[in-house]
């Protein structure tokens, strides 16, 4: 029986080296244009935004971005952008830029308060075009009803999902990764991977998603180690760019599962950037949920290279193993020990997880709290059992 699941994306997407030139384009006839930029993309926007201004747009660029951004980094931003009253707003940059421009372009009227619209179907409405630009290949935040922000006073990552955050127009320029540092592409690919993995075997899988899941799995797998040990290579760049858009295309109709609640107090309270946080506890969380998608690691083994060799159990330990193997072939640390992260941390990090039902809910196998710290404590001293 297919699910009904409502799959919805922007309106547009382009996607392809230089496509970062068709913005100005998809800005025609705004008068008030808010752009959030990362810092480094910069210097690509000024060209653009020069050619906005000769036709009489007024441009705000900020670039104020902040990593895993907290409600009060948020909450700064909304008061100038208020004053501004945009008509549009852009997002150019990372998971962090793009997710910040949403919720921007969705409270910066002052209707609604951050906190107000955490959790599902919260937003009461979006009057402005938005338009998000990736220049990372990972969050897959430019297709997605999703932005993420962090509660400092409790130490965890919030969700706020609604279809108001589905950008109108998304852009993706491979040649807007080429300068990224490999650490950063490492882990903001096995961000990518992540999604589509939790995807693919989620308990609402779709099967529409599991082709869109499956063929990211075949791209970044075959891509990832490249375009880590040499950024200017295009053809893994686009790849990579091509798999993370497979990727977040899934996070809506479907969305992740267990690896991003338990990813969730790392970055929340110890700061872990969030692809490390997902990388390094994925395939631990594979392991628990291996009685659950037996079938299913055994294609996603398929579709990282692994032969067909004998049974699908066989095949889909062998996905897990794979899967660790990218991960440290692209210089992610295997254990959270090797984080700083002190063992005595895993109780709370657990009930923190915990908490987060949202994504739980979607996992295979339910997960018990002692189910949670048992994970964390296998990804702390880094035992995959064989």
């Amino acid at each position: 029986m297919i699910p009904n699941t409502t799959l919805q994306w922007p309106a547009v997407m382009e996607f392809g080296a230089g496509k970062l030139q068709t913005l100005a384009d998809h800005l025609a006839g705004r008068r008030s244009i808010f752009i959030l930029a990362d810092v480094p993309v910069k210097d690509a926007l000024e060209p653009i935004i020069g050619e906005l201004r000769q036709r009489h747009s007024r441009v705000m660029l900020s670039t104020d971005v902040v990593p895993e951004p907290p409600f009060e980094a948020l909450e700064k931003l909304l008061e100038p952008v208020h004053e501004f009253e945009p008509d549009a707003v852009v997002g150019v940059g990372g998971g962090s830029a793009m997710d910040m421009a949403k919720l921007v372009a969705v409270l910066f009227t002052g209707e609604q308060k951050p906190h107000e619209v955490v959790g599902i179907g919260n937003v009461n409405g979006r009057q402005v075009k938005l338009i998000a630009v990736a220049t990372t290949a990972g969050t897959g935040s430019e297709v997605t009803p999703i932005a993420v922000l962090t509660d400092v006073a409790q130490k965890l990552k919030k969700g706020v999902v609604s279809p108001f955050l589905v950008p109108d127009v998304a852009i993706v320029d491979p040649e807007l990764t080429v300068s990224l540092p490999a650490g950063v592409t490492a882990a903001t690919g096995m961000d990518a991977m992540t999604h589509c993995i939790e995807a693919y075997t989620n308990r609402h899988a779709h099967p529409i998603i599991d082709n869109i899941a499956l063929e990211g799995i075949r791209l970044m797998g075959g891509a990832l180690e490249t375009a880590v040990k040499d950024g200017t290579d295009m053809e893994a760049r686009t790849a990579m760019a091509l798999g993370s858009l497979y990727g977040g295309m899934c996070l809506g109709p479907v969305n992740t599962a267990a690896v991003h609640a338990l990813a969730y107090p790392l970055g929340g309270e110890f700061k872990v950037p969030h692809g490390l946080s997902n990388s390094v506890l994925l395939p631990f969380v594979m392991a628990f949920n291996l009685p659950a998608c037996i079938t299913r690691y055994a294609n996603i083994a398929a579709a990282l290279g692994v032969p067909r060799a004998g049974s699908d159990e066989a095949m889909a330990r062998q996905a897990i193993h794979a899967v660790r193997r990218l991960s440290v072939s692209c210089g992610i640390p295997s254990s959270l020990k090797e984080f700083s992260i002190p063992e005595s941390a895993i109780p709370a990090m657990a009930a923190a997880a915990m908490q987060v039902k949202r994504l739980l809910g979607n996992n295979p196998r339910e997960i018990t709290p002692a189910d949670a710290e048992a994970i964390f404590r296998s990804a702390y001293h880094g035992r995959l059992d064989e």
